[in-house]
């Protein structure tokens, strides 16, 4: 099994000798041994810190069986994983994915049809092109996770138009409802909070597709939203203030009359 290591001499950090000791017994649990294994997350993106744990991904046709949980290849891998988890480092496990599910779903992201699926470790749901441009790969026997990401490289056209026209709808709903300025006026906590939410991801999903760069997902998403080129004026330190409205009589309102006018600025933008 061939993987980006160290030079020779060089000590192996303990972050690679980590993934150098869970790769092969992740691609173990594929049904012929071979699966293919990514790291995601903020770590497949470049963004992880102390805090960070470690996504695995591992990809096959199919799964030691019939229940790949009571294999021996699974129970060597959970061992693994404890023994790294005891040693403070962050791991819930491994995502099995297969090649033919993978290539079903891809195909309706990018032909713009594909709805994000739910899961309860996500808050805005399961961007699958995030995880395929950017995950880390780490051991590819067949060549299928290149692939995917060479076909990823250049931002689909369908998916882009398909995004921009789903979340401006959003938008430009809100925008314009008197619903929401009675809520305003009622102080109603709960829905406040929770448009709040909604319209903050319509506008961060407006934003990445307008750059053609994929949704980076729930983590860090507004600071890589900052460093797009096609933004409104002073973007982040205004969608900080919407976020952080204040406890002042007039936050809730404030907030409001804030997220109207940056919708506003992002409709000027998708126009141009």
């Amino acid at each position: 099994m061939e993987r980006e290591g160290t030079a020779p001499g060089v000590a192996m950090s303990r972050e690679a000798e980590l993934i150098a000791t869970m790769t092969p017994l992740i691609a173990d649990l594929a049904e012929d041994g071979c699966g293919a294994v990514a790291l995601a997350g903020s770590r497949g993106k470049r963004r992880s810190d102390l805090k960070s744990d470690y996504d695995f991904r591992v990809y096959a046709n199919a799964y030691r069986g019939p229940e790949v949980r009571d294999s021996v290849q699974w129970k060597r891998f959970e061992a693994a994983m404890h023994d790294w988890v005891a040693e403070g480092f962050r791991m819930d496990g491994v995502w099995m994915r297969s090649y033919a599910g993978v290539r079903r779903d891809l195909d309706a992201w990018i032909s713009g049809t594909a709805v994000p699926k739910t899961f309860e470790w996500t808050i805005w749901g399961y961007h699958l092109p995030t995880d395929l441009a950017n995950q880390q790969i780490i051991y590819d026997p067949q060549g299928l996770l290149a692939d995917w990401r060479a076909q990823l490289a250049t931002y689909p056209e369908t998916l882009r138009a398909s995004i921009l026209r789903q979340y401006g709808e959003i938008l430009q709903y809100w925008a314009a409802d008197y619903h929401y300025e009675s809520k305003v006026a009622r102080r109603d906590l709960v829905f406040l909070v929770g448009l709040t939410g909604k319209l903050a991801n319509a506008i961060l999903q407006v934003v990445f597709a307008l750059n053609r760069v994929y949704f980076p997902g729930d983590g860090w998403n507004l600071p890589m939203a900052a460093e797009l080129e096609r933004l409104p004026p002073d973007f982040l330190s205004r969608m900080t203030a919407i976020l952080e409205p204040g406890h002042d009589a007039d936050a809730w309102g404030r907030q409001r009359a804030e997220l109207i006018a940056m919708i506003a600025d992002l409709e000027v933008l998708v126009a141009a």
